[in-house]
């Protein structure tokens, strides 16, 4: 049997309609229950952030939660260190996504620094629906792939029979825009004092590629 492999190119640039705050909250305690607690208040800080910017309920998600213990190096006499237990540091990884306008994130960043939780935070730009982009992509690569494979075949002489195999990797898709936006925490209060002060954002188009291999029998 006598084949023909070719991988097929998709490319989609689409228009970023949705906003992700990323937010990392830690506390640190010698009793675990106390780290936990504290770590607990300040994510109820950011739910109320939520609820006072009408997001729905929810909407503030746990993407990843972990302890560990903490150790210091304390100098003993002649000039040594010994290592003692600092505490247990909790974890919390959170993400607060909603649809874009540039008001209503500078709003809710005045929000969260208001609200004493203090979170690490970074701001991505991407699409409410990725799996359509997804489609869009595999849409196009098997386009592009038959495509090759049909001025292949009309190039050497022969005909393109059955699809024998499709080789994709179903890895996920970094659908964001390159876009970076990033304010100091002493001037997040200062962004909701007046339309006047938030920033006209337009974020990049976010560009993604993808392919897979398709392999046809020739006759």
């Amino acid at each position: 049997m006598r084949t023909i492999t070719v991988k097929g190119v998709g490319s989609v640039s689409a228009k970023p309609d949705y906003i992700t705050l990323l937010l990392v909250i830690e506390s640190t305690d010698k009793e675990y229950d106390i780290a936990l607690q504290k770590a607990t208040k300040r994510i109820h800080l950011l739910q109320k952030v939520a609820k006072q910017n009408n997001l729905e309920d929810g909407s503030l998600k746990t993407t990843g939660f972990h302890v560990t213990t903490e150790y210091e190096n304390v100098k003993v006499s002649n000039g040594n260190f010994r290592r003692e237990f600092a505490g247990y540091r909790c974890t919390y990884q959170l993400k607060l996504s909603f649809e874009f306008d540039s008001l209503r994130l500078a709003m809710i960043l005045s929000s969260i620094s208001a609200s004493g939780a203090k979170p690490e935070l970074s701001i991505a730009f991407t699409v409410k629906e990725p799996s359509k982009v997804s489609r869009i992509l595999l849409e196009n690569a098997s386009l592009n792939a038959k495509e090759k494979a049909d001025v292949l075949c009309r190039c050497l002489g022969v005909k393109l029979g059955v699809l024998l195999s499709i080789d994709y990797n179903w890895g996920e898709l970094n659908v964001l825009s390159r876009t970076r936006y990033e304010i100091a925490d002493a001037m997040m209060p200062l962004m909701a004092a007046s339309e006047c002060s938030v920033p006209e954002i337009e974020p990049d188009d976010i560009d993604v590629r993808d392919t897979a291999t398709f392999v046809w029998e020739i006759n």
